[in-house]
């Protein structure tokens, strides 16, 4: 064989396709397989559009075979096949004099413009992770040369023709492979890549991880995928009794997202859902999108029923995989949806985006980045109309007092929406503090539990909802943010709030004092917590009144902040507080203490001190009043620890001192 010594760059740039461009060895397969599909899809081209190949027999198919012993794994196919030329072109063009500025451009972007190697045939050098030699046979449509191409991937590649006539031995091992190949036969065209797996990668040589590899990567390759292998029979000793040479098609040879929604039915989408997801139940719903025009592209995304596992873990895998023309790329790429529709499965086809695409190119690449701004309004708007059929089966069980009256239509969009709800509302309020961009769609999709819903039926409001109840000169939408929602329904904030007749939006969601604080307003109302100073303004309360009864109880609020020292930012007299004796707010510009605790489980800690709460009390209730004409320091101090400490237990946080706080109160329930 006559061998062509490759540049000297060629080492360097084999070193780096192999050790750094792909990360991942499995995927040679996937290469070598999507090289095959190519060589097809070129072949059914021109076999209707160039006379010189409407003749070549066009019999598309992909065969596999592998040999356990002798560790080797072949790729064939029936496709226009490769001449010496084409064989140097296409697989040896990275001995073309590009080749320096490209491992230049490569080393100076940090790989950023990894996309190139499409153009330099390095998808074919990806076998080289997994062998220590590669041999290919090929035989172009329409002639009848066969070339044997072969490397070890270092600084050379051989490259001869192959006579199938007598030429003496050392063309002999060549002859009879390209025979076993069948491209000997008349009319045959087509290549057979065949891989001498390298010590690290004999497991490649086997049924099951070659069946796993094209069902994982190149399930929708257009063209059937056939694996050779042989079938044996074992009898009770573990003996090999016979064995059958077997060929089975190992892919479904269709992408279903690429076919019309017109031929799919429910039936179809819930199919492929389950073999996507693995899951056992149906999707909530399913979007199928196929978008032509400057970009074309294919999308098809499903909601779970229920939340997937790792929703809440920082290392949850994504669920969305990204194809290019049908061939597998990544299924663990977060940047192909947003964070907060991280419970999004689904499939995004590109045309436009490079077979190679990096990682580092799909965190950039403009073209992902407009699929993904899109696939979200999608996605959004699709989840609109969820919520849009789930409101008004709501509304329509409320009016008529039960589900007897909802048609199975409307019953199937309740549970659906209720069942969104319940699992997506929290990641969905992600979106309003990072996709400022959909925050007004957001703002509409999101729900929150409220003080109304008792006796009303209604278990989510909304925003639009929460206004269209307001109360007539109310200026504010008034929520209470915490970590247990029954102790927020009770809290003593709420009291005068709801002698006014406000409703008051109930957020058990640690990530509440984030989001909502974020958002501000919601169209002209202010969003303000109950939980902070300032925030009774609107309770009309007689400024003469309080102005006069601050003045009453001026010596009792200096007392009790005497005695509370350190603890507490400010002590103030309450005008929010009917039944209960105390409660806690904190200062406008302070973090919630809510806010506080999930820092400290994240080991951040605050700037400066601790946040410390502004006690708020009720002059006039009996636990209260008597420190009013009292000097007792003693027992002034222990009220009004007792008072800190029962307010800030209501607020959900722990007391540093439980055992002070006990003993305070057996004192006082001794005196």
């Amino acid at each position: 064989m006559a061998t062509y010594q490759f540049q000297t760059e060629v080492s360097q740039l084999l070193t780096l396709i192999i050790h750094s461009l792909y990360s991942n060895k499995d995927i040679f397969l996937r290469e070598i397989v999507s090289n095959a599909s190519d060589a097809l899809d070129k072949l059914k081209y021109l076999s209707v559009s160039d006379d010189a190949y409407k003749a070549a027999t066009f019999d598309p198919r992909i065969d596999i075979s592998f040999d356990e012993e002798r560790k080797t794994l072949v790729v064939k196919d029936t496709g226009i096949g490769m001449s010496d030329a084409d064989l140097t072109e296409n697989l040896g063009t990275i001995a073309r004099s590009g080749t320096k500025a490209f491992l230049e451009k490569l080393a100076d972007d940090a790989k950023k413009d990894s996309s190139l190697i499409g153009q330099f045939g390095v998808g074919f050098y990806s076998a080289f992770m997994a062998s220590s030699k590669i041999d290919v046979y090929s035989r172009k449509a329409a002639t009848d040369e066969i070339w044997h191409w072969s490397s070890d991937g270092t600084a050379s590649y051989a490259l001869d023709r192959v006579t199938l006539v007598d030429a003496g031995a050392e063309n002999e091992a060549a002859r009879e492979t390209a025979k076993a190949q069948g491209l000997d036969a008349e009319g045959a065209h087509g290549t057979a890549v065949i891989m001498a797996l390298n010590a690290d990668s004999g497991d490649y040589a086997s049924r099951w991880k070659v069946e796993d590899l094209i069902k994982r990567y190149s399930d929708h390759i257009a063209f059937p995928i056939f694996l050779h292998y042989e079938q044996k029979d074992y009898d009770n000793k573990g003996k090999v009794k016979s064995s059958e040479r077997k060929v089975e098609q190992i892919n479904s040879a269709s992408a279903l997202w690429k076919r019309p929604k017109t031929e799919l039915k429910d039936e179809d989408y819930v199919s492929f859902y389950k073999a996507l997801s693995h899951e056992s139940g149906d999707p909530l719903l399913y979007v199928h999108t196929h978008a032509e025009g400057t970009q074309e592209y294919t999308t098809l995304f499903f909601v779970p029923e229920k939340a997937p596992f790792d929703l809440y873990r920082a290392d949850y895998k994504s669920g969305v995989k990204l194809y290019v023309k049908r061939v597998f790329i990544t299924d663990d790429d977060r940047e192909l949806l947003p964070a907060y529709l991280r419970f999004v499965r689904g499939v995004i086809d590109s045309e436009d985006l490079p077979l190679n695409v990096s990682r580092e190119i799909l965190q950039q690449n403009r073209v992902l980045e407009t699929i993904k701004s899109q696939s979200v309004k999608k996605l959004l708007s699709e989840f609109r109309k969820l919520a849009k059929a789930g409101d008004e089966a709501a509304a329509k069980k409320l009016a008529d007092g039960g589900d007897e009256k909802l048609s199975d239509e409307e019953k199937k969009a309740l549970k659906a929406w209720n069942a969104f709800i319940e699992n997506f509302n929290r990641p969905l309020k992600e979106g309003l503090y990072s996709d400022y961009a959909n925050r007004d769609e957001l703002t509409e999709l999101i729900r929150f539990k409220s003080t109304a819903d008792a006796g009303t039926g209604e278990r989510w409001t909304n925003f639009a909802d929460y206004v269209s109840r307001m109360q007539t000169g109310q200026k504010a939408i008034y929520y209470i943010a915490g970590s247990d929602e029954q102790n927020l329904r009770k809290s003593p904030l709420l009291e005068a709030y709801k002698a006014k007749g406000f409703e008051i939006l109930v957020l058990p969601d640690e990530i509440d004092d984030v989001i909502l604080p974020s958002v501000g307003k919601y169209k002209d109302f202010e969003l303000k917590s109950v939980n902070r100073a300032g925030s009774d303004e609107e309770l009309g309360v007689d400024k003469k009144e309080a102005a006069k009864k601050a003045k009453e109880f001026k010596p009792l609020v200096e007392k009790v902040k005497k005695a509370l020292g350190e603890r507490v930012k400010d002590v103030q007299l309450s005008k929010r507080l009917s039944e209960s004796p105390s409660c806690i707010v904190v200062d406008e510009n302070d973090p919630s203490l809510q806010m506080e605790r999930m820092m400290k489980v994240m080991g951040q800690t605050m700037t400066g001190n601790e946040v410390k709460p502004i006690l708020e009390i009720n002059g006039e209730h009996p636990l209260v009043a008597p420190l009013k004409d009292s000097d007792d320091e003693a027992y002034i101090a222990d009220v009004s620890q007792v008072l800190l400490d029962q307010a800030l237990l209501v607020e959900g946080a722990e007391l540093k001192d439980p055992a002070g706080f006990v003993a305070r109160i057996n004192r006082l329930l001794t005196r």
